[in-house]
């Protein structure tokens, strides 16, 4: 059976070498088929374990060396916690399946593959471009599976209602359309909201529309400095076209959802959260990831929704959107290191990326696997965006909403201007990065 370029360049040199004394490349050698077995490999990850694990399971009827591969969920939260107790305690999992959103956190747990295992040339030529967030000092802290970006969803019987045809495709667009759509008392009450922006607790996805926001500015959210520090950048020096530094424009543009006095106002603090509010027909347009649209179909089959892509600034010259990379990553301590690092590799072929996208809702990263686009018009759009996703590395994301939450609430309150609720939040991650 074929194997793709990646997969390829991988199985031929099979074998995590000897990491003094913790961890030892095997020298493994291989045709590529999927009858060399891998042995018991336990993936802990953060995505649901239905849709893995039923991808897992699939893959399995035909790629047999991948039948004792098992997969347990754990939460986000706690993934840090949990991956030290069970290092120290001599039970560490094979892998690790975890988003960049994970990763600053717990890469002192994890094991790079080395340059010389993995070049930066075949990395690059087989995996999105997100997929550069797991770059290492010398090598990979994983290998991309898969990436859910996220989308613009529509009640298409709302729109239809209002006489608009299809979704927004700018921002400005969007904007334009909040007096025609959202429904106001005359004490300016909120009983329809065209989209839920503006506040943050109650915007589900908050943190990572925030993120797509001010990464299609050019405001990179956290980079590493010439000493080698990750360091938080907001776009505070980074100008726009009208001379504001970018950070600036962002919250500006961010939070005149949540201003009654503006023309723009939809949303407010005192609604439901914005998923449930969709859900309920009660938005027009919901910013969600790829994979809630399996959530939607299932909770409420008389929602009429479409999916469409994430609007792009009017200016932008390329495309951005925040999406959730997920890579496998092999921890200190991996009793079957070798075999994991082969079941990762075998799942990048690309029939397994196939089922695992269609069985999770998500879209391969792989890139050959992107360039037919699928019949599903959700997965369509999840993967015409996986090639264009963006990321940064972050705080956990408890501690990012903290922080992103802050600034939020003191520039819709009126507690801080722009420029100081930017500053703060800079510091604020500055903090976090350096733990």
């Amino acid at each position: 059976m074929k194997i793709s370029l990646f997969q390829g360049v991988l199985l031929g040199v099979f074998g995590l070498a000897a990491l003094i004394g913790l961890f030892v490349f095997a020298t493994y050698t291989s045709d590529g088929s999927k009858e060399d077995a891998v042995g018991a490999v336990v993936i802990w990850g953060t995505l649901p374990k239905e849709g893995v694990q039923s991808a897992l399971v699939e893959i399995a009827k035909s790629a047999t060396a991948l039948k004792s591969v098992s997969y347990v969920q754990k939460d986000s939260a706690t993934l840090q916690n949990d991956l030290a107790a069970a290092i120290a305690t001599g039970a560490a999992p094979d892998l690790v399946l975890a988003s960049q959103e994970e990763l600053h956190a717990i890469a002192k747990f994890i094991m790079p593959i080395p340059s010389s295992t993995l070049s930066a040339a075949a990395f690059t030529n087989t995996f999105i471009g997100e997929g550069e967030l797991f770059a290492a000092p010398d090598g990979y802290y994983g290998i991309p599976f898969l990436v859910d970006p996220l989308v613009l969803f529509s009640n298409r019987s709302l729109l239809a209602s209002n006489g608009i045809a299809r979704p927004p495709a700018t921002w400005e667009a969007l904007t334009g359309l909040v007096p025609g759509t959202a429904v106001l008392t005359p004490a300016r009450q909120i009983t329809r909201g065209l989209i839920a922006l503006g506040t943050y607790d109650n915007v589900h996805n908050a943190r990572g529309i925030l993120s797509t926001l001010f990464l299609q500015t050019g405001a990179p959210i956290s980079s590493y400095s010439f000493s080698g520090d990750l360091v938080a950048d907001l776009g505070e020096k980074l100008s726009g076209g009208a001379g504001a530094p970018v950070g600036q424009a962002v919250l500006g543009f961010y939070t005149q959802f949540a201003d009654p006095s503006k023309v723009s106002y939809t949303w407010n603090a005192s609604l439901p959260d914005s998923q449930q509010a969709f859900l309920a027909g009660d938005l027009a347009l919901y910013i969600g990831y790829a994979s809630e649209a399996r959530f939607f179909a299932a909770a409420n089959p008389n929602l009429t929704f479409g999916v469409a892509p994430l609007p792009q600034p009017a200016t932008a010259e390329t495309k951005s959107v925040y999406g959730l990379v997920y890579a496998f990553m092999i921890p200190n301590g991996a009793k079957n290191a070798s075999g994991a690092y082969q079941a990762a590799a075998l799942l990048t072929n690309l029939e397994e990326q196939a089922v695992a996208a269609a069985e999770t809702g998500l879209a391969p990263t792989v890139l050959n696997g992107l360039a037919v686009a699928p019949d599903d018009p959700v997965a369509a759009v999840a993967y015409a965006e996986a090639l264009y996703a963006k990321g940064w590395l972050s705080p956990l994301p408890a501690d990012t909403d903290v922080v992103f939450s802050s600034m939020i609430g003191g520039v819709i309150s009126g507690r801080s201007t722009l420029a100081a609720a930017l500053a703060s939040a800079g510091r604020s991650l500055n903090a976090l990065l350096q733990q």
